[in-house]
């Protein structure tokens, strides 16, 4: 949904993510129902009463792991009395036709939204001997595909890449349960061999009430694996049909304007709860506006040549686009300064403000200033003498270079590449007074072109000195020294 990672790197982490569902059905095939009421007090106690976020976290984890086991418990108490109630013994007996138990399965875990709740409940049944081991294996089959339901709707309003991740969780999991359903008793049998036998001397009812739990848990987690294990070599084609089948959505263009659309890309609300996401999130929104910046600063110097002042209109464009992201990052800075961050995400967040506001004023400069100067230029004709013009040609090169490594440093978050840059600065102001002299030597040498350019000449390095000097504090601000 952020965009955060690609569609191939999904699949893995969908893959991933269903084996670790398992883990859920084997702590819930423990009994430990009676130690739900210490797990809680320990949590609690964790919680209110703990002085650092960690212990707190911990607190709260601890507390909820024992309210879901203290749930379980008064509902495997509450259950017991279904042992013996003819309607839920004949539904429980209709299970058995596994198509019948995977549809009732899936339709349930579909209204409640979650396949650990179908889980819990299926092992908790059959705890009370209620169910049958092939019939249980057909509820957690159905609860797979359930769960699909949910990444379905999460999708809902998302790009494109989500949608077609929830694409490929329903297709694994829909693949998965296909190819078990024929395989059910054998897997029946499997897990009974592999999982622990009820001590001896228990009635029929209790053997199966102490056994079926496990050997449920069990065959969940070999179902989940042995998928994953038969169809992680085709992941790439699971990325491949849902880019097929869910192509990216028509962008309508102005060929005659060729208007940007502005637009973010990688502020997603959903995130701020998630602070150091958050933030990697408004860095790189905060690279696409030096990116936009770059390739403003890059067309400048080009078009000053050739006095094209055609290219204005790409830059006035671009330019809009700088400002209202500048506008978008804020505001999204603004919220996640409202949540309860760390002194480290603070800083971060500042450094993040600070960079935007310097590549809004390169842009600025570029538009307001360099913009005009350019049209001045191209409407009286003017030109360069063949020297200034090479001078002008190298120090914008030269400046440009510099950006360059000071959005690397930024982007690295590297002192020593931040350091490197800020080194050039001595060789630029040497650079720039060195080509000023010869553009004075030049006036006194009456060159023509030279008289003629000599303003948008010297108002051009002047522009580029103001240019670095933001270059500059950038790199300060990525030293801590702003």
């Amino acid at each position: 949904t952020a965009e955060v990672m690609s569609l191939s790197q999904a699949v893995g982490i969908i893959f991933g993510a269903n084996i670790g569902t398992t883990i859920t059905a084997q702590i819930i095939a423990f009994k430990i129902t009676k130690y739900a009421l210490l797990l809680i007090a320990i949590g609690f106690g964790m919680l209110f009463i703990g002085k650092t976020d960690r212990i707190k976290n911990y607190g709260g984890m601890l507390m909820g792991l024992g309210l879901i086991f203290f749930g379980m418990g008064v509902m495997s108490d509450g259950m017991n009395p279904l042992r013996t109630y003819p309607p839920f013994t004949d539904l429980m007996e209709r299970m058995e036709n596994p198509i019948f138990g995977i549809l009732v399965s899936a339709l349930f875990t579909g209204l409640v939204q979650s396949s650990s709740a179908t889980t819990g409940i299926v092992i908790t049944m059959a705890s009370q001997g209620l169910i049958s081991l092939p019939a249980g294996i057909a509820l957690i089959l159905g609860a797979n595909i359930g769960t699909c339901i949910t990444a379905a709707l999460a999708s809902i309003g998302k790009p494109r890449e989500a949608v077609r991740a929830s694409a490929v969780h329903i297709l694994f999991n829909i693949l998965g349960v296909v190819l078990w359903i024929a395989l059910i008793n054998w897997l029946a049998d499997l897990v009974i061999l592999i999982s622990p036998a009820a001590e001896v001397g228990l009635s029929a009812s209790d053997k199966l009430a102490a056994e079926t739990p496990r050997q449920i848990a069990n065959a969940h987690t070999i179902f989940n694996i042995v998928n994953t294990l038969v169809f992680l070599p085709f992941s790439g084609y699971f990325a491949k049909i849902a880019e097929k089948f869910i192509p990216d959505s028509a962008q309508v263009k102005d060929e005659a304007s060729s208007q940007v659309v502005l637009a973010t890309q990688y502020l997603n609300p959903d995130l701020l709860d998630t602070a150091a996401i958050a933030i990697e999130q408004a860095k790189l929104e905060v690279l696409r506006v030096a990116g936009e910046v770059r390739d403003m600063l890059a067309q400048i110097m080009p078009a000053f040549i050739d006095n094209d002042a055609q290219v204005a209109s790409n830059i006035l464009q671009a330019d809009s686009l700088t400002d209202f992201l500048r506008q978008e990052i804020f505001s999204y800075l603004s919220k996640l300064a409202g949540e309860r961050i760390t002194v480290e995400q603070s800083d971060s967040t500042i450094e993040l403000l600070h960079v935007t506001s310097d590549l809004k004023n390169i842009g600025d400069v570029i538009e307001k200033n360099l913009v005009a100067l350019l049209e001045r230029k191209a409407e009286n004709n003017i030109k360069f003498s063949e020297e200034g013009r090479a001078e002008l040609v190298e120090y914008h090169h030269r400046v440009l270079e510099n950006y360059d490594a000071v959005i690397l440093a930024f982007t690295e978050d590297d002192e020593i590449l931040a350091r490197s840059a800020l080194a050039s600065r001595s060789e630029l102001i040497e650079l720039e007074y060195a080509y000023r002299r010869s553009h004075y030597n030049r006036l006194s040498q009456n060159v023509e072109l030279s008289i003629n350019s000599s303003n948008i000449h010297l108002d051009l390095i002047n522009y580029l000195r103001r240019i670095n000097s933001y270059n500059e504090s950038i790199v300060r601000t990525i030293l801590g020294e702003s």
